[in-house]
């Protein structure tokens, strides 16, 4: 297994299609495999490691709904009571219609009925993301709304794409969610997630803001051309922001991630660290959407993401922030397997039938990139035969 595993990184690396790439593997009682190859940056002597701190962006999302599905738990939030009620802001969400024909003036309708955690943890909320979404991008160009990186409140400000509950949409949800968590706790997100999971999951490398000794080990952002010739470009998530992104500000390795990844093996439990409860477990693993599925992703804006379409011909289900694969696949994961991305290019798998996961991880824009999507493969295909 190592030695497929380190074969196709070392393949990616070599094909110049990406400067370094690192990746870990495990099941629920330790690690399978960690490797890294290639450099940090181009800009950069430092080799790719498994402790290399990345932006690991939307998957985030998973670890500030762990925090969301906790006070749940708890009692002070509702998966299914108006969100409303925590978060007064969303007491009277609207809809997007279109735009005016003389001057693209957006229009908008109220929703008919009101938004809950369920609705933002499962994307069903009509939230949406202007990379993803034409539509919301024309809406932020008209009214000059910040994007959702900027980590401003002003970038939430975006009405819904579609009635709750009606369609799946990827978009701000989560980071609504990561709000709710602060309201009802009285902390900031971060401070929250450090002392309720990544400090009990022994996740010391992951966090918002970068400490010296992450910085010492962080990758650089890269920009691929239509071309493939990488580029380094600036970028980092604002460490001093006005909201913490709930569902894309967290910097990580796969180390860290692979460990809250076995959490989910272990039912909501790690190296006696109890995080959730089995039976929240269960329900954030059960598919929230049918008969809706998710569908293909469709890029709107090419610089920050390709087109994505996962396992076509397959209808996909989505959990309480995971996708599900309703069938088995190719690779090896078994059916109601849990996983998602980060827009960096950095992907993660959580298989609880099988006892397998990995997380793989580059610093590269566009999203969905062929050559990591495919070393991705590579690597689960290995972790299965092996």
């Amino acid at each position: 297994m190592k030695n497929e595993i380190d074969a196709a990184l070392r393949r990616a690396v070599e094909s110049g299609a990406v400067p370094g790439i690192a990746a870990a593997a495990g099941h629920a009682g330790g690690l399978l495999y960690e490797g890294g190859f290639g450099r940090r940056g181009l800009d950069q002597e430092a080799a790719m490691t498994p402790d290399t701190v990345v932006w690991i962006a939307s998957m985030t999302k998973a670890i500030t709904t762990v925090a969301a599905l906790q006070q749940v738990e708890a009692g002070r939030l509702s998966l299914d009571g108006p969100i409303a009620e925590v978060l007064p802001d969303l007491a009277q969400p609207q809809v997007l219609t279109g735009f005016a024909p003389e001057g693209g003036e957006p229009m908008l309708r109220p929703a008919r009925r009101p938004l809950t955690l369920r609705h933002l943890l499962s994307h069903t909320a009509g939230f949406g993301y202007d990379f993803f979404n034409a539509e919301i991008g024309a809406f932020m160009a008209a009214r000059g709304v910040p994007g959702v990186i900027s980590c401003e409140r002003a970038a939430l400000a975006t009405p819904l794409l579609a009635e709750p509950g009606e369609r799946w949409e990827y978009g701000i949800g989560i980071d609504y969610a990561g709000l709710a968590v602060e309201a009802v706790t009285g902390q900031r997100l971060d401070a929250v997630l450090r002392e309720r999971v990544l400090d009990p999951l022994g996740m010391r490398d992951t966090g918002f803001r970068l400490g010296a000794t992450q910085r010492a080990r962080l990758a650089s952002m890269h920009a691929k051309a239509p071309d493939g010739t990488l580029s380094v470009i600036p970028f980092e998530v604002p460490q001093e922001p006005e909201f913490h992104m709930g569902g894309g500000g967290l910097y990580g390795t796969v180390l860290d991630y692979l460990r809250f990844c076995r959490m989910w093996l272990n039912g909501g439990t790690l190296d006696g660290a109890r995080i959730l409860a089995p039976e929240t477990v269960r329900e954030a693993m059960r598919d929230q959407i049918a008969p809706l599925e998710v569908p293909p992703l469709r890029s709107a804006i090419p610089a920050s993401t390709n087109d994505l379409e996962l396992f076509p011909g397959m209808r996909k289900g989505w959990g309480l922030s995971f996708l599900i694969n309703i069938e088995d696949v190719p690779q090896g994961r078994a059916a109601g397997s849990l996983a998602w991305a980060g827009l960096a290019n950095t992907y993660y798998w959580i298989d609880p039938r099988r006892d397998r996961a990995g997380v793989i991880a580059t610093q590269i824009l566009p999203f969905a990139d062929a050559a990591v999507l495919e070393a991705f493969a590579a690597m689960e295909r290995a972790v299965y035969a092996g």
